[in-house]
């Protein structure tokens, strides 16, 4: 053997310092649940029933365009089988907990309005949040979408972020548990920089906890700078661990490269092109990723019309599903019906080959394995528990079936990393 004693012992202690930094930065380290979706809606529309409402909206519905099964199957395009388990997951879950995520907001869907208008809608709104928290009637996770931070608008937006988390800590006497500020527009990385500040200054303040920051994904700056270098990066690490999610809008992203009107849709090459480069920019941060929403609603009585929005609505969950986005925006109660549906569906229709796939190739150590036509090695192993904690994530199955299906533990399950699952059972 020609390489020395000493060089192989350096080589040793220097990619043992990799590894241990590739393992501080394995994928699924972040909160175990995320969101799938996040409905929003204007300030002005919120109260403290305003989850319950939306959930007999989309009972409503339900009800009337796809009542049974078999409805899934026409419209959508599942096989029976699967038609059956989701629509009774569907329905289960729309009574227990229709909405995951609510955004109150201040921007889009609110307007511009009086300075005491906006003022008295930032209280109302807070203390509807402390009514609900306190009736346990908020979503699992909830937050506001203030103005952009813009030299025409920042001070706008600032006043509102004061004003509702001020009330709500004073009726409630603290955030919730997954409040998040949403921050849109972003083209500087001062406005990034500005609104950590004064949330820092407003925690202080109050005494709060520290309060999340999600970044909207609506200009070119944010997917790559002028400067070349990818922009969303330099948001979320000048916002010093604050940012809990990025949130892709796409269609002011897709105006800001002038696409006409006709062509502005959610799986638009552009769109794929944003949606790829955030992935890449932001891999490893632990920072959640949010598609856009399809702005085609199922509503009115033409039936061909619902049930074509339906489709396109299932069709682009699914698109973004694919491309690993697995949260995204819902405009309207009807839409929350195709978005379990979708979400769904893409995890149980492969459950049992992915189940079989995952049992054999840790038995087998980790060794290239071929089970039916699908050949696994390594790189596929985290692919696969990715696949089943997300199906956990999403309530589309249990740990229980998790568990039964791929042999692993619950503990190991936790771990939420393939080669540590390796390691605990070669006892190393």
């Amino acid at each position: 053997m020609t390489l020395s004693t000493g060089s192989l012992t350096a080589w040793e202690g220097r990619l043992a310092g990799a590894s241990a930094r590739l393992a501080a930065e394995l994928p699924g380290e972040g909160p175990e649940r995320q969101p799938v979706h996040t409905v929003y809606g204007g300030a002005q529309l919120f109260s403290p029933t305003t989850m319950k409402r939306l959930g007999e909206l989309a009972i409503d519905f339900a009800g009337r365009w796809a009542p049974e099964p078999g409805d899934f199957e026409s419209i959508l395009g599942l096989d029976t089988g699967l038609a059956d388990r989701v629509h009774g997951a569907v329905m289960s879950k729309l009574e227990r907990e229709p909405v995951e995520d609510f955004r109150i907001d201040f921007e889009d869907g609110y307007g511009h309005r009086p300075d005491d208008e906006e003022d008295g809608h930032a209280v109302s709104a807070a203390r509807d949040v402390a009514i609900a928290l306190a009736e346990e009637a908020l979503s699992p996770f909830v937050g506001i979408r203030v103005k952009s931070m813009s030299a025409e608008l920042h001070r706008r937006a600032l006043r509102t972020m004061d004003l509702f988390i001020t009330t709500l800590v004073e009726e409630a006497g603290r955030v919730p548990d997954g409040f998040v500020v949403t921050l849109p527009k972003i083209q500087d990385l001062a406005q990034v920089e500005v609104t950590v500040e004064a949330l820092t200054e407003l925690e202080s303040a109050l005494g709060t906890s520290r309060i999340p920051l999600e970044l909207m994904v609506e200009t070119p700056q944010t997917v790559i700078d002028s400067d070349g270098s990818t922009g969303a990066r330099k948001w979320v690490d000048a916002a010093d661990g604050r940012v809990r999610g990025a949130h892709f809008g796409t269609y002011d992203y897709t105006a800001s490269l002038n696409v006409t009107a006709a062509h502005q849709s959610m799986d638009h090459p552009a769109c794929d092109f944003a949606r790829h480069t955030l992935q890449v920019s932001l891999a490893g941060t632990g920072v959640w990723l949010s598609d856009g929403a399809t702005n085609v609603m199922p509503v009115g009585d033409d039936p061909d019309v619902v049930r074509g929005a339906m489709r396109l609505h299932f069709d682009h969950i699914r698109h973004s599903l694919s491309h690993a986005y697995y949260q995204g925006w819902d405009l309207h109660p009807a839409q929350v019906v195709t978005r379990y549906a979708a979400v769904y569906s893409f995890f149980l229709e492969g459950l049992d080959a992915a189940g079989a796939r995952l049992s054999n190739f840790v038995e087998s150590a980790a060794k290239a394995t071929l089970v039916g036509d699908v050949f696994d090695d390594a790189a596929t192993g985290q692919g696969l528990l990715n696949y089943f904690l997300r199906a956990i994530n999403c309530g589309a199955i249990t740990e229980h079936e998790a568990t039964t299906r791929t042999g692993l533990t619950v503990d190991e399950l936790s771990t939420r990393s393939f080669l540590r699952i390796l390691e605990g059972r070669r006892g190393t």
